[in-house]
């Protein structure tokens, strides 16, 4: 259905993997929707995805992720080249550091768009390029991203399904309702209470070079993705060979460290902003709209914030299409509005450095309700 739709460019080829499951046809005067679900909301929307696919908006533009590809690799070099060229004292260091976190980023957004096969119609050549992005110049697996990353699509701010949240209960409650049951059964791992406080030194500047680097490596390993891992040796061996030729060892480890700081602080402040705020709780099983519009927000459009952010400012557009080509989201978003007001839905949209300080605001106000809950019930 909708999910189906949304995920696979070429379905041809998908549906033939479906075939062995197939267990019989639906009877003519049995509904094709539960009926729970919005049917009238389901038939806008799938409107609206053959209007879309019809205007040509899942068709990419090359020269558009060729020239961002192209500012990565030039960023990726000056880094490096900063320092060979003005030495290793403080100020070329940090102007390294910045240039280098910029390319990694940015990689980020595109490994993003290569894993939700937007940039070539081709499924093999998504897949090639984001091995070499992801596993090459970020050093992470692109299966692992993937196997986390559909998921998250698929279940967006469900408990126990999106992955994306699991950090509730062990460092962060989310959600009210979530924080409510968790101050019920008087369970306590943190003090979620100061969560707003502690956000600031633990997930942002840590999740990449703690547990992002623990995790792609597990699941890679145990799941045998052996391309991958192989692939992602070769960032390291580029790294140390080539940072290791200006640099003492313990500079070395310390420049890595610090760049995936900033790198990890930038990408979860951007990421979470469109989904912390969002309603969180367990998996309700309503439409693929609905689902998408209760967990997911945007940020409002302009050329900083769609560099910045990958276009994830967006974000709304992106759940609903994620196999559409970020540069095209601003040509679908009026049309979803659209959609959003026929049917009486929320269409979230708001400065950047505010949805920023939605994020502490939701955690705040779950830490409250938590330990209200905690102390009286």
């Amino acid at each position: 259905q909708d999910a189906f739709v949304a995920f696979h460019v070429d379905k041809g080829l998908v549906s033939k993997y479906l075939k062995p499951l197939q267990i019989g046809e639906l009877a003519p005067d049995q509904p094709s929707i539960e009926p729970h679900k919005n049917e009238m909301l389901v038939k806008d929307f799938r409107e609206l995805r053959d209007t879309v696919e019809k205007m040509g908006l899942l068709e990419p533009n090359r020269l558009f992720f060729f020239l961002h590809l192209a500012h990565i690799l030039l960023l990726d070099s000056a880094a490096w080249l900063i320092l060979f060229y003005f030495g290793t004292s403080l100020m070329p260091l940090v102007v390294s550091l910045l240039v280098l976190t910029i390319s990694q980023v940015q990689a980020s957004w595109l490994q993003h768009d290569l894993g939700h096969l937007s940039v070539f119609r081709k499924t093999k050549w998504n897949h090639l390029l984001h091995k070499f992005v992801m596993c090459h110049l970020i050093g992470a697996s692109a299966k692992w991203w993937t196997l986390l990353h559909s998921q998250h699509h698929s279940k967006p701010n469900c408990f126990h399904k999106d992955p994306d949240i699991d950090m509730h209960p062990f460092l962060f409650t989310l959600g009210k309702k979530l924080s409510v049951e968790l101050g019920i059964k008087k369970k306590k791992y943190m003090p979620y209470n100061h969560q707003h406080k502690y956000f600031f030194i633990t997930l942002p500047p840590l999740l990449f070079p703690t547990y992002f680097h623990y995790h792609t490596f597990y699941i890679a390993y145990t799941k045998r993705y052996w391309v991958d891992l192989a692939w992602m040796m070769t960032f390291y061996i580029r790294f140390f060979y080539t940072y290791g030729s200006l640099l003492e060892i313990k500079s070395v480890l310390a420049y890595y460290f610090i760049f995936r700081m900033l790198e990890s602080s930038w990408f979860v402040w951007v990421s979470q902003m469109n989904h912390i705020p969002m309603d969180i709780y367990y998996d309700k099983n309503l439409d693929w709209v609905s689902t998408q519009l209760q967990a997911t927000c945007n940020v409002e459009q302009s050329l900083f914030n769609d560099w910045f952010t990958g276009h994830l400012n967006f974000q709304i557009e992106h759940h609903l299409f994620p196999t559409m080509p970020r540069h095209n989201y601003w040509k679908v978003a009026p049309l979803v509005k659209s959609l959003c007001a026929k049917h009486g839905m929320e269409y979230q949209c708001k400065p950047l450095l505010t949805a920023f300080a939605d994020i502490v605001h939701s955690l705040k106000s779950s830490g409250e309700l938590w330990l209200d809950a905690y102390l009286h019930k």
